[in-house]
């Protein structure tokens, strides 16, 4: 009874990701017309093809006079978007005008941001880390440490960017989570159907390594206490009328249990972008007053 009520949530969860994961009533005209939004791609050697991606600039960062560096969001779509959903979907590039941030926003595909076992080339979780974010650093003035550099994302993405703290804690000081599809290593083709069976080709079968590995409640669950101190701050929000929002309230209740410091927001919303919308733009502010906390503290010294 236990296996065949998992099956029948999965099966909703499916049917809801299909139907509603990119609708909304946000809709914001597209930014790439705005100067400060640009269009670029990667040559990435691990995925063995060009990678798309979008880099939000601060107002006045080509000022020659201007020598400042900032600090960098980066910024995770979710399944079945794409790279450019956060700039024509949401307010980001007027969002972000009043914060010294550098935000990007990759390329995830279906990927789930991690190194599939049956495609080669889909490693979309060694892209971001070892290739993206170095590419970030090398060409743009950015604050190339742990403390200045942030990630977070919806659905899909929340899962991912939580994925990249957890196992990259000296990467990110902050990382968030909004609708986030936090259960992703424990869905199967058998509970969910066709998008379970995309995750079994990247994760393997149900027990295997890979997925053990990138289930991000046992690692929360194995981590010593030691590693739990060095962990980012972690931010998890999910609308209240959203189908995963049971899983982002047991994901809390782990690290109520195991005493890591977060923020927890539960709102009225639903899985669309409509609240992303709303998120996106309340973690801009957490992650800018982070950066304007941390130039107060260095000056004080």
């Amino acid at each position: 009874m236990e296996h065949r009520s998992r099956c029948l949530v999965y099966t909703f969860v499916l049917a809801v990701l299909l139907t509603f994961a990119y609708t909304g009533n946000a809709q914001v005209s597209p930014e790439s017309g705005n100067k400060s939004v640009r269009t670029l791609q990667l040559k990435s050697k691990l995925m063995a093809r060009d990678m798309p991606y979008r880099v939000v600039l601060p107002v006045n960062y080509d000022d020659e006079r201007d020598k400042r560096r900032f600090g960098v969001v980066y910024l995770l779509h979710g399944l079945t978007g794409h790279y450019d959903n956060w700039t024509d979907k949401t307010g980001l590039a007027e969002y972000s005008k009043q914060y010294d941030l550098i935000i990007v926003t990759p390329e995830g595909g279906d990927g789930w941001y991690s190194d599939s076992l049956a495609v080669p080339n889909d490693k979309y979780e060694s892209y971001v880390i070892r290739e993206l974010i170095p590419e970030i650093d090398k060409n743009y003035r950015t604050m190339a440490d742990r403390e200045h550099r942030f990630v977070a994302g919806l659905s899909m993405g929340g899962y991912g960017a939580l994925k990249f703290g957890l196992k990259y804690p000296e990467m990110f000081s902050l990382v968030g989570s909004f609708s986030g599809a936090l259960g992703a290593a424990s869905f199967t083709e058998k509970g969910i159907g066709a998008i379970g069976k995309t995750i079994d080709a990247i994760f393997g079968p149900p027990e295997s390594d890979a997925r053990k590995g990138n289930d991000i409640f046992g690692m929360v669950k194995d981590l010593s206490p030691d590693q739990l101190k060095k962990l980012p701050f972690i931010y998890v929000d999910c609308g209240t009328e959203d189908f995963l929002f049971k899983n982002n309230r047991d994901f809390i209740d782990l690290l109520i249990t195991k005493k890591v410091p977060h923020e927890f927001r539960e709102l009225p919303g639903a899985h669309n972008w409509t609240f992303w919308d709303s998120q996106v733009k309340e973690f801009l502010r957490i992650a800018g007053r982070r950066i304007t906390t941390q130039k107060s503290v260095a000056a004080a010294h």
